[in-house]
């Protein structure tokens, strides 16, 4: 099973969040075909640039092609370390990939294919992070690195992680983001764990 994976914010922003997805490739794709079809969105999609009716639609798909997302979420003022702290933003970003992948093993047999945005860090670093999910997967999975706009997996978990990081931040549209999340968030779609 494919668990594309995303994360928003960051120590410095009030919170950072990291999404994992289960979706089929496909169906990814799919999602990513008709969510542009109806709103006449081109390029990547991102969570920070899609409206809030966007929003909506978008999880409605998401359950409709069968995707499910695991979020874990940390408050910066949880994040070890000491503000300002080098490394202290990779840290969060490596615990909670790591709660992420950790929670759906379960789920997957313990075998899963993560597949991680390539944007956050250099090359060097997210290498030596991707290695550290392999170790966690085993012989049985992999971890990869994949550019989010060639992979409609990775955009898919961007629009999540955005969606709660603004819960997380209580930004202007955290309301009417919780009100989109909830049937989600109540039917499963969207399970969120909170570090620290």
């Amino acid at each position: 099973m494919p668990i594309y994976c995303d994360e928003s914010g960051g120590t410095s922003a009030g919170a950072m969040v990291f999404a994992g997805v289960a979706i089929e490739a496909e169906a990814a794709d799919r999602l990513l075909a008709r969510f542009k079809q109806v709103t006449a969105a081109r390029g990547e999609m991102k969570g920070s640039r899609i409206s809030l009716v966007e929003r909506g639609l978008f999880f409605e798909l998401l359950e409709r092609f069968g995707g499910r997302a695991i979020v874990a979420q940390l408050p910066a003022k949880q994040v070890p370390g000491v503000p300002g702290e080098k490394d202290r933003d990779l840290k969060a970003y490596a615990a909670l990939l790591e709660e992420v992948v950790e929670a759906w093993l379960p789920e997957t047999a313990g075998c899963a294919d993560v597949i991680i945005d390539d944007g956050r860090y250099d090359a060097a670093t997210l290498a030596l992070v991707r290695q550290d999910i392999a170790a966690l997967l085993g012989t049985c999975g992999r971890a990869r690195l994949e550019d989010s706009r060639r992979s409609a997996g990775v955009q898919i978990a961007d629009v999540i992680a955005n969606s709660v990081f603004n819960l997380a931040v209580v930004s202007e549209r955290a309301e009417r983001i919780r009100r989109i999340l909830a049937p989600f968030m109540a039917n499963g779609v969207v399970r969120l764990k909170t570090l620290g």
